[in-house]
């Protein structure tokens, strides 16, 4: 094994801030940074040899850990046999079986599946399959999305498009970003029920806007990066239904909810639907390597096919690559062939349990907690630069972001191990959070 020490980490973050421009940051300033050195398991171990308990998944991504002996082995084998080859033309078994698994998992109808290599790039393949889709039927004027407010889903400049204007992290391109038509944030609550006012503004975006919607996208039952907010599955039947009787697409960004987080296998399943196209992203190789999925009906991809120009036009370099899909397969089985559905469970009730006192604390708005998703949400926004170096003094590895503290962590973290996370966060809310005035 490498040694290292503090001065090695010291040298790898002045490097860093001299080359690096790091996510959702400015180059100015001193930001903390914590030199990575090596994981394992539901650890990050630091250079100066510290170690953190990782309740992020890295991003939500590592649902299986670090370093885990079944994905390791996969990439092993394919990296033997192919890293990579070009997807136009050419086909390859990691993504044959891969697409296989992938339908047989996922909701019916869903039945054609397109690699890309982001979750944000997933978003613009989902756009412009819907967009593509309406021409084909013959209706070119649908060319508006619809979505809700709250919500998230990437970076790139079409997913930007459909995030939330004004409370979103975009809101400085909102002058060249296409104009959608944005309905109210959901209703908060997991079990709260449905009322006929709840859906009433969608249903009058769609009535008033019906001849120009191509597509509703949502994250369905969790918005994530938006506000990390739940809701409620008898909101999302109705978003079925209106879809349906409005001839509207049915996108669901699964990208953050997807393979087991919220206590299904895929969130559409707490209420019974299916989308017509679905994005699929972060934990889909257990966080190994960058990819993603779109999966689309039968009669979206044979109108999109039939229909002007006959082919859809996208092809990421790095689609379907080899290496990807061959992890990415064995981590879809790796999660099936445990008892995913009971560890999420239990993760679920360590965090209630832990959370809980967080309820009592001043600052604090709410206290939420679904599978394995724990948040608390405060009056006033997170001091970063003290509230980041306390997690790491205490052994854990959080990230928090505006107004919210909350983990995601691996499937395979104890409950002894979970139980520090949540510790951790109350005595960082008690000591770092000012009341609300």
């Amino acid at each position: 094994m490498e040694h290292y020490d503090a001065a090695y980490g010291d040298e790898l973050v002045s490097l860093d801030r001299r080359h690096i421009w790091h996510p959702y940051a400015s180059t100015e300033g001193e930001a903390p940074l914590f030199p990575v050195v090596g994981a394992e398991g539901v650890r990050l171990r630091l250079a100066d040899g510290r170690e953190l308990i990782d309740g992020m998944s890295s991003w939500w991504a590592a649902i299986h850990g670090y370093n885990h002996p079944v994905l390791n082995a996969a990439a092993h084998a394919q990296v033997d046999t192919m890293a990579h080859v070009m997807f136009g033309g050419l086909t390859h078994p990691p993504a044959v079986r891969l697409a296989r698994r992938l339908v047989e998992i996922t909701p019916e109808p869903l039945a054609k599946v397109f690699f890309a290599d982001s979750g944000s790039v997933a978003v613009e393949v989902a756009l412009k399959m819907a967009l593509q889709y309406q021409r084909g039927r013959g209706r070119p004027e649908r060319t508006r999305l619809l979505t809700v407010r709250g919500g998230y889903h990437g970076d790139t400049f079409g997913a930007m498009s459909v995030c939330d204007p004004v409370g979103g992290m975009h809101h400085l391109f909102s002058d060249v970003l296409p104009t959608h038509l944005f309905a109210p944030i959901p209703p908060a609550g997991f079990e709260t029920e449905l009322r006929p006012e709840d859906t009433a503004p969608i249903e009058e975006l769609l009535d008033r806007h019906d001849s120009t919607i191509a597509a509703l996208i949502l994250e369905p039952i969790v918005q994530g990066a938006g506000g990390m907010r739940f809701h409620s599955p008898a909101y999302l039947r109705r978003i079925r239904e209106l879809c349906s009787q409005h001839h509207v697409l049915l996108i669901a960004d699964e990208i953050a909810t997807g393979f087991g987080r919220t206590g299904e296998l895929f969130a559409c399943e707490h209420a019974g639907v299916a989308p017509d196209i679905m994005c699929l992203g972060k934990a889909l190789t257990g966080g190994y390597l960058t990819m993603a999925a779109t999966l689309c009906t039968d009669e979206v991809a044979a109108t999109i096919s039939r229909g002007e120009g006959g082919a859809f036009m996208h092809g990421p370099t790095f689609m379907a690559n080899p290496l990807a899909a061959a992890i990415a397969s064995a981590s879809v089985d790796l999660l099936l062939s445990t008892p995913w559905r009971d560890r999420v469970g239990t993760l679920s009730e360590t965090l209630r349990t832990g959370l809980a006192p967080a309820r009592d604390l001043p600052g604090v708005l709410d206290v939420r907690v679904l599978g394995a998703i724990g948040v608390i949400e405060l009056a006033t926004p997170v001091d970063m630069a003290t509230m980041q170096p306390a997690f790491v003094e205490q052994g854990v590895w959080i990230r928090p972001f505006g107004r919210l503290v909350y983990t995601m962590p691996p499937y395979v973290i104890t409950p002894e191990e979970l139980t520090k996370v949540t510790t951790a966060m109350i005595d960082a809310v008690r000591t770092h959070t000012a009341p609300a005035t």
